[in-house]
């Protein structure tokens, strides 16, 4: 999987040279050919530049079983210690199918008497050459929050100063070693492994960053690196769904005060695994979360700003501790997820939290867009309406569910007369739908026309209700209707891009005056059922 780096590698410059300190993972040296030991080379013998011109090698591959091979330590030094005058800004390099990426950083050394003395030190990951630009840009991002602590520790004890110390040490006695031993294999990254603090935090990042994608170490017990890798963290419902940090973006722009939060993990866990030193408006908010308030109602409960809770509900879902969702009540409808992937672990652990309850009976239920109220019985005790509410949340955790808004699209009349029937008034509204030429197609609407909507649906609907007024008797709509339709056209609700939660929002309206301005005009506007766009990108691949 292109997310998962190949390699983490750590390589200094100062005075005394460039040098490969440590990397991982690392592969012991592969036995030599014995031929090698009791075949000597002839000093005398001559290349033939034809015999190399037609046997030069083809670019070979670099990755092998998920790890960087084929480039010694020599090379690698050479090509990640680069001069002063780039430290301090991206460095990427991409060789066969590899892609290294790090963030060159100069820092005084410590302990030293030379004036203007310096250090260059280079934390690069290897990743494969077509992971995207996003992946990219979050792996340099973590080579430059490691290197800014490293150069505070360096800076405040020496460090980085003792670590490399003892790194070179164990590179010499290796190197000694072998040269008593003409088949020694013994790799000096094991012993560096044991005595080096910053090796077994190299190590520790690069087994975080493989599995579950979530940093929190404490370099020299001192300054703690966090760090998330969103495409690693978000795709755990959905094998090969990758969500990018953009894709939040662009959810977390389209929040609105309507929206809700729904945690991901239990109130009472996440607070226990925050930092000490958190926030205390997070923790505030935490405590006073519940999936059927909005965000508004919890920024009030909390006694926080709007733009406070719209901020920690940002870090929450980046790290993948909380998702997206319209606050639960009766009227909401869900169906199942057209990417929901039921597994027999998934069977198994809903059944652990719901004895008598079956997962496949329960989504079988959803297979047809359902609403709440339409679950709950009356007659039931609230000890079992409470059952299915948390069952409903469950499945939403678990992306099963996709909540389903509704959208209306005023349709002039045909022709501008009234229809006598029913019949008549659907074949034409389908004549409408399907006409590529006719300005009011849906298909055109949602992709935005530079019709002046607003003026265009107010003049048609004035003609019909004047059409209605004289031709008809029993259309007996009060005038409070008609202008509130009026309003809601000219304001652009009712052009297929608003959906009711939305209007009930923005223009303060109750549900249940525009389900009866639904009704009550019911021949001029088509209503159909859709997810919330930004809500829907924290969801499917074909959403983003």
């Amino acid at each position: 999987m292109e997310i998962n780096p190949l390699s983490i590698i750590l390589v200094k410059s100062d005075s005394k040279g460039d040098r490969l300190l440590f990397r991982y993972p690392h592969t012991t040296k592969h036995t030599r050919d014995s031929n090698q030991y009791t075949k000597k080379r002839n000093p005398y013998s001559l290349t033939i530049t034809e015999d190399l011109l037609q046997s030069l090698p083809f670019p070979t591959s670099n990755i092998s079983n998920g790890n960087l091979t084929g480039v010694n330590d020599e090379v690698l030094s050479t090509l990640f210690a680069v001069k002063p005058e780039l430290c301090e800004q991206k460095f990427e390099l991409k060789v066969n199918d590899v892609r290294f990426v790090g963030h060159p950083t100069l820092v005084p050394s410590h302990g030293l008497k030379e004036v203007n003395s310096s250090m260059l030190f280079n934390i690069v990951f290897a990743l494969q050459a077509q992971a995207s630009h996003s992946i990219v840009k979050c792996y340099y991002d973590l080579s430059t929050r490691l290197g800014i602590a490293l150069r505070h520790e360096e800076r405040r004890c020496g460090f980085l100063t003792e670590e490399i110390k003892i790194m070179v040490s164990t590179h010499d006695e290796i190197a000694t070693r072998s040269e008593g031993e003409s088949d020694c294999d013994e790799s000096p990254y094991e012993l560096i492994l044991q005595r080096s603090s910053l090796a077994r935090d190299l190590k520790s990042v690069f087994s975080s960053l493989s599995t579950s994608g979530i940093i929190n170490i404490m370099i020299n017990k001192w300054i703690q690196v966090r760090f998330c890798l969103p495409q690693k963290v978000h795709q755990s419902h959905e094998k090969g769904f990758v969500i990018n940090p953009e894709i939040i973006d662009r959810c977390l722009n389209s929040l609105r005060p309507y929206h809700g939060l729904l945690l991901l993990i239990e109130p009472s866990d996440l607070l226990d695994s925050l930092p000490i030193d958190s926030s205390p408006a997070l923790k505030r908010l935490i405590q006073m979360y519940s999936p059927l308030k909005n965000l508004q109602t919890l920024a009030a409960d909390s006694d926080l700003t709007l733009t406070q809770v719209f901020q920690l509900t940002g870090h929450l879902v980046y790290w993948a501790k909380a998702t997206i969702i319209y606050p639960l009540c009766e009227s909401n409808v869900y169906v199942v997820s057209p990417d929901a992937i039921i597994t027999n672990q998934l069977l198994e652990i809903f059944s652990e939290e719901f004895p008598g309850f079956c997962l496949l009976q329960v989504l079988s239920d959803f297979s047809l867009p359902t609403s709440i109220s339409q679950k709950l019985n009356p007659l039931n005790q609230l000890q079992q309406q409470t059952q299915l509410v948390k069952i409903i949340i469950w499945l939403l955790k678990n992306h099963l569910l996709l909540q389903l808004h509704t959208y209306v699209q005023y349709m002039p009349m045909v022709h501008g007369r009234v229809l006598d029937t029913k019949d008549e008034m659907n074949h034409n509204v389908n004549e409408i739908i399907h006409s590529s030429n006719n300005a009011w197609n849906l298909s055109e609407i949602s992709k935005g026309n530079t019709v002046d909507m607003a003026e265009e649906l107010t003049m048609s609907f004035r003609k019909e209700n004047e059409m209605y007024n004289y031709q008809s008797e029993d259309y007996d709509i009060p005038s409070d209707d008609r202008k509130l339709l009026d309003r809601l056209c000219r304001l652009g609700y009712f052009n297929g891009n608003r959906h009711l939660e939305e209007i009930m929002y923005l223009e303060n309206i109750r549900r249940s005056q525009l389900l009866q301005i639904l009704d009550k005009f019911r021949d001029v506007l088509i209503t159909c059922e859709c997810e919330d766009p930004a809500i829907a990108l924290l969801y499917s691949q074909f959403s983003s």
